[in-house]
């Protein structure tokens, strides 16, 4: 039971601070549409002339620390209250946090020095696991916890990722962004593993499938390996496929047996189901490219990380917080605005990045923006439809 909130309290914080999904999903979304059409004109035009850091490490960063970890915030800072009854974070100390974010995100287009910048950040990292961690252990809900060293690699990954532009660390930035990639991988097998198969069985009112400890590990555990080998590319050279394809294989026996052939009614429920297909076939075919199976291996491997970090990183994103901001917002979950083109529209975007670049290298430019309009477009219409939502108290009259 959540502790008792004094509505006349809760009536004073202006609606957007009242819980950490509103204004992180709002400005994550925004941002997205920002940074992917910034990035698409630095790509053609070159380096933006008032940013200070190289558009290759702002796009890749950005889109990691900017955009998804804003949503992975407020995402986090939301469950926590339903995991243990104890109000989430609110009102001044969220405007607190909305705060660190966003500066850094203005921070690096001045000659702010990079180890303040980045200071920033991780502060902001630190600060949302506290939040996490302190009610997690006041309610005694120790599995949670698990979040905690999420947080520390990301603090120690985002202070790497600033200190390659200086050529500082022993490895370049993309060992810090493949590990990221793997990084959000693993946060999404872990939550979808919890999430996927109840939403789906609660829907369709079928049996939810009963987790299985030892396939969760097997699916698992090669991410975390993943994670580990980005920093070493002599040993990833030669274990990484191996383990990408085991990885493949396990997870698509997980996602499987969530059924996914019955949701195909629900947009809310097969776009969870789609978007996560994305992992084991960006592991598969990377895996496959790496092997040398398949021919220009490098390129495919490369354009085949797009695949999962558009498709299932991107559009599992887009598919919760669509279904999170009408559950907390005190509207019936299956009964908002369509969203469906907007779901269609992520995956093509990540087939389109991934398997149109690689397979028609000449064509690049032209699949890049075609690619980028429709991530656009995706998060333009969450904008459109949800954001009022965000921005207004709950339908209900309810707190949150």
């Amino acid at each position: 039971m959540l502790n008792i909130t004094d509505k006349s309290v809760e009536d004073k914080i202006v609606p957007i601070l009242r819980l950490g999904f509103r204004p992180f999903f709002l400005l994550g979304s925004v941002y997205s549409v920002i940074a992917i059409a910034i990035w698409v004109y630095a790509f053609q035009h070159g380096q933006p002339a008032h940013l200070r850091v190289p558009a290759l490490w702002w796009h890749v960063h950005e889109m990691f620390f900017g955009f998804a970890m804003a949503i992975v915030a407020g995402f986090l800072l939301t469950a926590v209250q339903n995991w243990t009854g104890i109000n989430g974070t609110k009102d001044k100390w969220l405007a607190v946090l909305v705060c660190l974010w966003g500066l850094p995100r203005i921070l690096l287009w001045t000659d702010t020095p990079l180890w303040l910048t980045s200071s920033i950040e991780a502060l902001f990292l630190a600060l949302v696991a506290y939040e996490l961690s302190f009610r997690v252990l006041k309610a005694k809900g120790y599995r949670n916890l698990i979040f905690l060293p999420f947080f520390v690699l990301a603090i120690v990954a985002n202070y790497a990722s600033y200190a390659t532009i200086k050529g500082m660390p022993p490895f370049p930035s993309i060992a810090v962004w493949q590990a990221m990639l793997w990084w959000f991988v693993l946060l999404i097998s872990i939550m979808g593993g919890r999430v996927i198969p109840f939403f789906s069985a609660r829907r369709f009112n079928f049996a939810k499938p009963e987790p299985l400890l030892w396939l969760d590990v097997i699916a698992n555990v090669p991410l975390v390996l993943l994670f580990a080998l980005s920093f070493f590319p002599l040993t990833s050279a030669q274990l990484s496929p191996w383990i990408m394809l085991f990885a493949a294989v396990t997870q698509s026996a997980r996602w499987l047996r969530w059924r996914p052939w019955k949701t195909l009614k629900e947009p809310l429920v097969w776009s969870l189901h789609a978007t996560y297909a994305c992992i084991p076939l960006g592991l598969f075919i990377k895996a496959l490219a790496e092997l040398n199976v398949i021919a220009n291996g490098v390129y495919v491997s490369h354009n085949m990380l797009h695949v999962i970090a558009i498709g299932a990183i991107g559009g599992l994103i887009l598919s919760m917080i669509a279904r999170v901001t009408m559950g907390h917002t005190g509207r019936m979950i299956y009964q908002g605005p369509g969203m469906w083109h907007a779901f269609v529209a992520i995956v093509l975007a990540a087939l389109i990045r991934g398997f149109g670049v690689a397979l028609w290298p000449q064509h690049m430019m032209l699949m890049i923006d075609i690619a980028a309009g429709l991530w656009i477009i995706a998060f333009s219409l969450f904008i459109w439809k949800f954001g009022l939502m965000l921005l207004t108290p709950r339908a209900d009259g309810h707190p949150g």
